[in-house]
């Protein structure tokens, strides 16, 4: 990791070499999440963007030299990374917005944004020797982590609440991972998955607890500054649970900036279910965070303690972003008009972004003449149950043409 400085703990501030810790904050426990410092002077000594208009390394990867993983670590081999920026025409009249553009990270190997932190979490294992690795997940970190795992032949040991959407736990299994649904919640499933890595020695994924992973998810924001032709959008809507996407963003942005890349941040927006808004009551109340018991549709936001809520915090207050929350037929509402205006089948906690940017609409926060990106973090096939709450299941009809006459 030739480019990483250091890692900075975002409670006390203390700050470590790699080599000098694992996960987190030796002095603060594991509250003390770490963020990744990076020499950009030395970066910008080997990279540039002129680089990557050469680099036919359509994937996460061509952003390297500003992962924190060493030079000589074998990759695994699915592809991640490199999804589509739509410009949705048709969603973009029905909103009047002169300029919009949907990130679909569906489209990612297990169908969600998760694989891109997945993907350097796995690195980071086989640098180690790990063999036996873990999470703690709602679903979509936990399919993704059992995938790529796959890929390299590792053994995943996974950590659900038992309330997980099948499709979910289906991918899991078939990816042969080892699955314990926790009688509990999230929460519940996430510190047991703390306790059980340490006591067997698996390496753990767990979002915020090992601090490279928002390193993995930053890669997004990369990919959409330079699919934008280096101009960043002015407005950004992700969905938010424990944060780490959200902060992930953030530090996307924030490398470009630092390198000279881009002149500017965006703004964004950070997006929260009603009954599982904890980021957002914080933020709006300018508070410390305070649990809550999660209920939401939207089970991969559905999470009560944000892991890595003090980093997000943190990067909302010193970057001018916001938080939204909306509710759960807000969402589902998103999921159709996703759907019908753009093709894109987007999961509850994927089309949330989509309501957040409507409800920032219609709370007079968003110009029509801004650049606006919506990132739509998983596929809708991950949780089918909740897309047919969004629309009316047909009843069958008579094999006539009489009968098609009277229902088209």
């Amino acid at each position: 990791m030739k480019n990483v400085k250091f890692l900075k703990c975002v409670l006390c501030g203390r700050e470590y070499l790699p080599e000098e810790v694992e996960y987190t904050c030796p002095e603060c426990g594991p509250a003390g999440i770490l963020e990744v410092l990076y020499d950009y002077e030395k970066i910008k000594r080997g990279f540039f963007r002129e680089k990557l208009v050469e680099d036919r390394n359509h994937s996460m990867w061509r952003y390297r030299p500003l992962l924190p993983i060493n030079d000589n670590s074998p990759l695994p081999p699915l592809h991640v990374g490199w999804t589509p920026l739509y410009p949705a025409e048709r969603l973009r009249k029905k909103l009047n917005l002169k300029n919009l553009f949907i990130k679909d990270d569906g489209r990612n190997p297990t169908a969600s944004l998760k694989d891109r932190a997945s993907a350097v979490g796995i690195v980071k294992a086989m640098e180690k020797g790990a063999r036996e690795i873990t999470c703690a997940s709602t679903g979509n970190a936990a399919s993704s982590w059992a995938g790529l795992a796959a890929s390299v032949g590792l053994k995943a040991y996974i950590f659900v609440p038992e309330t997980a959407p099948q499709g979910k736990l289906a991918q899991l299994l078939i990816f042969g991972a080892i699955i314990f649904p926790v009688k509990g919640s999230y929460d519940q499933a996430f510190d047991l998955c703390i306790e059980a890595s340490g006591h067997f020695g698996w390496y753990n994924r767990n979002t915020a607890y090992n601090p490279y992973l928002v390193e993995g998810k930053k890669t997004v924001a990369l990919e959409i500054a330079e699919q934008l032709g280096w101009e960043p959008p002015d407005s950004i809507f992700v969905s938010v649970g424990d944060g780490c996407i959200l902060s992930g963003v953030f530090k996307g942005f924030f490398d470009l900036l630092s390198l000279g890349w881009i002149e500017r941040m965006p703004r964004v927006f950070g997006v929260q279910a009603e009954g599982a808004a904890p980021l957002f009551k914080a933020w709006k109340e300018r508070r410390p965070l305070e649990p809550m018991e999660p209920k939401t549709i939207a089970d991969s936001i559905s999470v009560g303690i944000p892991r890595n809520g003090v980093m997000a915090l943190r990067d909302l207050y010193r970057w001018s972003g916001m938080m939204i929350s909306v509710s759960d037929e807000e969402i589902l509402e998103a999921m159709r008009i996703l759907g019908r205006e753009a093709g894109v089948f987007g999961e509850p906690a994927g089309a949330a972004s989509l309501a957040g940017l409507i409800r920032a609409q219609k709370d007079g926060l968003i110009g029509e003449n801004e650049k606006v990106v919506v990132i739509i973090t998983g596929n809708g096939l991950k949780d089918v149950s909740a897309a047919l709450q969004a629309v009316r299941m047909p009843e069958p009809i008579e094999p006539t043409l009489e009968s098609v006459e009277r229902k088209k």
